[in-house]
């Protein structure tokens, strides 16, 4: 009796045992699915760090939480401290312990970038403030944490609203630094197809480049005994650029030149910035030819990356950035110059080629969002404003063609504009602001105009300085009229405020940029001069703009 009852506990232990198996088996597929669908990682799962991370993560163990919270309370004391060098190590440890505390990592980043580089009054601390957020981002979290979406949201925000706006007093400096690093290792005008092109590592280089190939017995030829030699011989140049021993080995190759210069900046690109050149020429294709040298195109770049590993490659956050991040690389998208040496100025134009990228991109994510009939989503709201901006910069740009498109678009949308039509439309913008002004801000504004234009003729862009000039016009004309002849809120005369801005001009302007508009005044004098000998001339109509 007693065997038969210890045969039957058995049996009923053991179908217990089986029925909790299968629970478990199943609360483990479930918890899987969640895994895969959330794209969650487990505990202590990293990838991609090198051997002091792993070895810390696993030697501690469980107890690395542990120590975590404890520098958190340590940096926290520090901050109040404002002892801010010891606190970067100590974020740095705690990254190293946590990896995938992806919301602490942010946190953090985003305290120095903001919090803490306003604390500081020399630009250059500022900047190193701002650049170390986006390096504990970049290099760090990113590399732990390569799926995880807010952290490509809160590199773009960085880039887009920090550097790229006009907030911080040291936003200049900034993106004088941010262009002044890309030039010193793409150079100022890259070829982005050709640097794609090139091998993306060592490994596809030894591949392309193999053991056989003819560079090889050059670089010996040359001094470099293999891979790492030649790598830091051309690494030691701003930009990566051939050494001239290994120029003369390869006996007048300039395609190889030009290759091997590419691969090395590529690789250059990827090593610092992070940036793929692969994937800049995507973006390019997609929206238009950004111009790398200006944070919103980094702006464009991390939020495109972010929505990649986006579930369902949906993420209303990056969305946002991107057409915020576009709108302004149409306003403010085109560098012309920096200033290398004291980073106080920066003069920057409207990148034109992307408006229509900017407005598809605004109404796919309306429909993609709100549907292609709300007449309440922020989208179209932003859309609309575009539009009203696009308009009166095209136009200022002398592309008349391209803003009488907009304004219909306009019409379209928001229903007839009071002004009527297109030219009334630009003028009203311009005027509008200028009437009721102070003599002293209608003249910055038209003299602001007038340089303006003198700044298209020396950059050679002759339809956008014919169309500043006819907004200057216009704007003293409507001044004069509203104001009335009081002596005291007039204006000097339109030919004599013209003449004190070339002046200026003349003596600010670099000796090369003075000499290239000394050219086009004389060019300007010359035509004028032939135009009054000619009679046919005098009765003539003057010319129109040339309409785009």
């Amino acid at each position: 009796m007693n065997r038969f009852r210890s045969i039957f506990l058995y049996l009923v232990l053991i179908l217990v045992s089986l029925g909790l198996l299968a629970g478990i088996r199943g609360v483990e597929r479930s918890l899987d699915d969640q895994v895969a669908e959330h794209r969650l990682r487990f505990t202590g799962e990293i990838r991609n760090a090198p051997p002091m991370v792993i070895f810390t993560t696993v030697a501690i163990g469980s107890f690395r939480g542990l120590v975590a919270d404890l520098l958190w309370l340590r940096a926290s004391a520090l901050q109040e401290k404002r002892n801010f060098f010891e606190m970067v190590q100590l974020a740095r440890w705690i990254v190293d312990l946590q990896p995938n505390f992806a919301g602490a990592i942010r946190y953090l980043a985003w305290n120095m970038a903001y919090n803490i580089s306003v604390t500081c009054s020399n630009f250059a601390d500022r900047w190193r403030w701002v650049n170390e957020g986006i390096r504990l981002l970049r290099d760090q979290a990113l590399l732990y944490n390569p799926e995880d979406t807010e952290l490509y949201t809160e590199l773009a925000w960085i880039y887009h609203h920090k550097i790229g706006n006009i907030m911080d007093d040291a936003n200049l400096y900034y993106k004088n630094r941010i262009a002044l690093e890309v030039m010193n290792i793409v150079g100022t005008r890259p070829d982005w197809p050709a640097l794609a092109a090139a091998p993306a590592d060592e490994e596809e280089f030894r591949t392309v480049y193999g053991p056989d190939h003819p560079l090889w017995v050059a670089l010996n030829r040359a001094g470099y005994v293999d891979y790492t030699a030649f790598y830091r011989g051309v690494m030691s140049s701003i930009p990566p650029t051939l050494p001239p021993a290994v120029v003369a080995e390869l006996r007048g190759d300039r395609e190889l030149e030009q290759q091997l210069t590419n691969y090395f900046r590529a690789l250059r690109l990827r090593e610092i910035l992070k940036l793929d050149p692969r994937e800049v020429v995507k973006i390019n294709q997609k929206y238009g030819e950004l111009d790398w040298r200006i944070p919103d195109s980094f702006a464009i770049y991390w939020a495109t990356r972010g929505m990649a590993v986006a579930k369902d490659g949906m993420h209303i956050e990056c969305d946002r950035i991107i057409t915020q991040a576009l709108h302004s690389s149409f306003r403010f998208g085109r560098l012309l110059m920096i200033d290398e040496k004291n980073f106080e100025s920066v003069q920057i134009v409207p990148n034109l080629a992307l408006v229509d990228a900017v407005y598809e991109t605004f109404s796919e994510k309306q429909i993609v969002y709100d549907g292609a009939d709300s007449l309440y989503s922020s989208f179209r709201g932003a859309r609309i404003n575009f539009m009203k901006e696009a308009v009166t910069i095209l136009y200022n740009y002398g592309h008349f063609k391209k803003a009488e498109e907009y304004f219909q678009k306009l019409v379209k949308e928001d229903g007839p504009q009071k002004e009527g039509n297109l030219e009334n439309f630009v003028m009203e913008q311009w005027a509008e602001g200028v009437r009721d002004a102070e003599v002293r801000k209608a003249s910055e504004v038209i003299s602001g105009l007038i340089f303006r234009g003198i700044n298209y003729l020396v950059y050679n862009d002759p339809d956008a300085a014919v169309a500043s000039e006819r907004i200057a016009r216009y704007v003293y004309r409507s001044y004069a009229s509203y104001r009335g002849t009081e002596k005291r809120v007039q204006l000097p005369p339109y030919n004599e405020m013209k003449r004190a801005v070339v002046e200026r001009c003349l003596n600010t302007f670099p000796p090369e940029l003075a000499a290239i508009l000394k050219a086009r005044i004389a060019a300007e004098q010359a035509e004028s001069r032939e135009a009054v000998a000619d009679p046919a001339a005098e009765t003539a109509a003057p010319a129109a703009p040339n309409r785009k």
